[in-house]
């Protein structure tokens, strides 16, 4: 008899409850575990789990609530400079309060539908117009290309759950990483479709994926180049820094990773362009242009 339910929250004994994770299926004697804050995948047995206790858990999603609230003060705080270098470049000095912005689109495909769901809730918050699709990981590569002939997207995140298996080879061999060669051939087909790094941004890969692969690939930001788990909302943190820094400037790696929950260590890149495009004036009026947003408008899923 099997001890546990299908979507209940339990920590490991062998790793000393580090991470919370959903049983998300079971096979034989283990159960497969998803993380609940982090895009790890894994599996343990039955005698190694643990159930989570309510008082714990309300901590560890307190916790993570705080983290989660520090990196978007970050985010609202790059916004906000920006903002006002955008206003006196544009006015010479003088500040010019109509106008209105062509916001990037941003496809976010995931192999989690409730990371999904969490990311969406963010770029929201964020203001950011973004198509979220849950699929596999291993049906990407074959769905990314319809996906950009229909939602012609500026940003695409191509993301869910990963994990390196030491059984499978060394950190340096793509074979021994669960979902990392999935995410490889995605990004590689979605470059046959688009292949100016500026024109199209890619952000590819999940807890613990093969780095370096992904970046060869055609990937302007991915994960992990040190191997470590990633928060489920990094990838939304490094979309909206590029969705809001002008077309004409170059986003630093570092300005990136700095609004990230695991920075440097779990998230890395090359210098890129921004995508965001002002224009004036900001005519408003019973007719309004719909193509002309002041703001970019809220996000949505598909």
């Amino acid at each position: 008899m099997i001890p546990y339910t299908k979507g209940e929250l339990v920590t490991r004994k062998s790793y000393q409850h580090d991470l919370l994770f959903r049983i998300s299926s079971f096979k034989q004697d283990k159960a497969i575990l998803y993380g609940d804050e982090y895009r790890l995948v894994a599996d343990a047995p039955f005698d190694d789990l643990s159930p989570v206790k309510k008082r714990d858990l309300e901590k560890r999603r307190q916790q993570s609530k705080e983290q989660e609230e520090s990196s978007f003060r970050l985010f609202r705080q790059d916004y906000r400079l920006m903002e006002q270098k955008r206003d006196y470049q544009s006015s010479e000095g003088f500040k010019v309060p109509h106008f209105f912005q062509l916001p990037a689109r941003v496809l976010h495909i995931d192999g989690d539908p409730s990371y999904l769901k969490k990311c969406i809730a963010l770029y929201k918050r964020m203001h950011l117009q973004v198509h979220g699709v849950h699929l596999n990981e291993k049906e990407m590569p074959f769905e990314i290309g319809a996906l950009i002939e229909k939602i012609k997207p500026n940003i695409i995140v191509i993301t869910g759950h990963d994990s390196y298996q030491k059984q499978k080879g060394k950190k340096s061999e793509l074979q021994a990483y669960r979902h990392s060669k999935y995410f490889v051939e995605t990004v590689r087909n979605a470059r046959d479709n688009v292949p100016n790094l500026d024109q199209l941004v890619i952000f590819a890969g999940a807890c613990q994926s093969h780095f370096e692969s992904l970046i060869r690939a055609g990937a302007n930001f991915a994960s992990s180049p040190s191997r470590i788990n990633i928060h489920a909302l990094d990838p939304v943190f490094i979309a909206a820094k590029i969705a809001y820094t002008p077309f004409m400037e170059k986003v630093s790696v570092m300005d990136v990773l700095r609004n990230t929950l695991t920075r440097e260590k779990g998230m890395g890149g090359i210098e890129t362009r921004g995508l965001l495009r002002t224009g004036l004036p900001y005519l408003q009026d019973d007719n309004e242009n719909e193509h002309f947003e002041k703001t970019p408008g809220d996000g949505y899923e598909v």
